[in-house]
């Protein structure tokens, strides 16, 4: 046993060893550009497949990352492990272009009639409240909701309608109703990281599909359906995030047709299509019977506010009403009380409206500030996503303007292929707009530098 002990450590592990200890110290700073497979296996005298693994391990230590036709580089372990995926606590005074926080001057006061508005009510109705609530939510709930969504272009049943805590918990209750581990669904080479976290916790195998501007490559995704048993497709038709687009109507009708030929369910997330004007009628419009759409409140009213909703094909309905029991038995009935009142009263639609004009103002803002880069977004989006220049890169940028007390999100956390494109998205509606004017005017210093560096 001894001796074994005092075995030395494979070669590769030596080498591993070496390079953690190199970038960890910053010998190695970030940034820097390993020698190919080839070059290192030269270098060292070791095979080009244990070249291979220590690259490999050292990427699984999240120590650097590969770029397929450019090469493996140093990452900056400044930036945290989930950065742009968890929601990491942002420091004081610093400015988060992470994530969306969208409010309105007057929502708080809101909130305060709403709740005075409640205590008036008879002690039946408030009684009810404190008591729980059916698993797919109340029937008044659902009816108001149904309504809502009339206003934009899917008309429901109320009884096709589940009330859940938020888009996420949406997602979350229609993996587990319709979907099984091992299973492969189709998604965009970008996409919403809450849905990564899903695929990951329930164990599904993510297949990413090219994208254009104006949608997945439907060749793409229609070869892929052929070639693979693809049980699901993942869709933001309307205001994809983060890339911002909006399909238009003859792709949609065609995706719809490569599901049924292929018989995959089409999961719709229509989480900012509110802020999208005269859109083209959502996928479960146009396919009822094989969308689940999955929306919610958070963003077009209050993110504090978990209440969104899913509808779908009536078959699928049990099987979600006993997703949202396992997980959360209902929605908390005083938070849906006062958003379902909103939408009854036209507060939602009023504050919707809003919105749409604070996003139009925050990107006229960031196309300002940003005029000469390479930006990508809708222009009533509250999301920018900015592609970097070659010699720039996501990580280390993201770690310089931390310092600078400003936060954002590389494009890993959004990326489903090997290749990870070196760009950051910029969420707008977490601060008022001459805080965003100034910060995205750092940003784009920030980014001029690094690609200098």
């Amino acid at each position: 046993m001894d001796s074994l002990r005092r075995m030395a450590a494979p070669r590769y592990k030596t080498l591993v060893d070496a390079f953690a200890s190199d970038i960890r110290t910053g010998r190695l700073p970030a940034g820097t550009r390993l020698p190919t497979h080839r070059a290192l296996a030269a270098r060292e005298g070791i095979a080009l497949v244990t070249a291979t693994r220590v690259y490999a391990e050292l990427e699984a230590m999240g120590l650097v990352s590969r770029e397929q036709g450019r090469g493996t580089f140093v990452r900056d372990i400044a930036v945290p492990p989930g950065h742009g995926i968890d929601q990491q606590v942002v420091a004081t005074g610093a400015v988060d272009l992470n994530f969306n926080y969208p409010s309105l001057p007057g929502q708080a006061d809101l909130l305060r009639q709403a709740l005075r508005e409640l205590t008036t009510a008879t002690s039946g109705e408030l009684d009810s409240l404190l008591r729980y609530q059916p698993h797919p939510g109340r029937t008044q709930d659902r009816a108001a909701i149904a309504a809502h969504l009339s206003r934009r272009g899917i008309t429901s049943d109320p009884d096709r309608v589940l009330v859940v805590n938020g888009a996420q918990h949406g997602l979350a209750v229609t993996v587990m109703a319709t979907l099984n581990a091992g299973d492969v669904v189709a998604v965009d080479a970008l996409t919403y990281p809450g849905f990564k976290v899903l695929a990951h916790a329930f164990h599904l195998e993510l297949a990413p599909v090219p994208t254009t501007a104006e949608g997945p490559d439907l060749d793409a995704l229609e070869r892929l359906c052929t070639a693979r048993p693809v049980r699901a497709i993942y869709s933001m038709p309307t205001l994809h995030n983060p890339l911002g687009w909006v399909m238009p109507q003859a792709a949609r009708g065609r995706m719809i047709g490569i599901a049924r030929q292929h018989g995959a369910l089409l999961v719709e997330d229509a989480s900012y299509a509110y802020l999208v004007e005269d859109p083209p009628p959502p996928l479960v419009t146009l396919a009822p019977d094989i969308t689940v759409h999955v929306s919610g409140l958070s963003k077009s009213i209050a993110t504090g506010l978990r209440v969104g909703f899913v509808v779908a094909p009536p078959s699928r309905v049990p099987s979600l009403e006993r997703a949202i029991r396992a997980t959360t038995w209902n929605t908390p009935a005083l938070t849906t009380a006062i958003v379902c009142r909103w939408l009854a009263d036209g507060t939602a639609e009023r504050l919707e409206a809003q919105k749409r004009a604070d996003a139009r103002a925050r990107q006229a803002i960031a196309r300002r500030e940003l005029a000469d880069l390479p930006i990508v977004g809708h222009p009533a989006s509250y999301f920018t996503w900015l592609r970097l220049p070659d010699d720039a890169r996501a990580d280390r940028l993201t770690a310089t303007l931390a310092r600078r007390n400003i936060s954002v999100t590389g494009a890993e956390p959004f990326s489903t292929t090997t290749h990870t494109p070196q760009a950051i998205r910029l969420a707008l509606g977490s601060t008022d707009l001459d805080t965003l004017s100034r910060t995205l005017r750092t940003v784009r210093e920030a980014v001029v530098e690094d690609a200098r560096t």
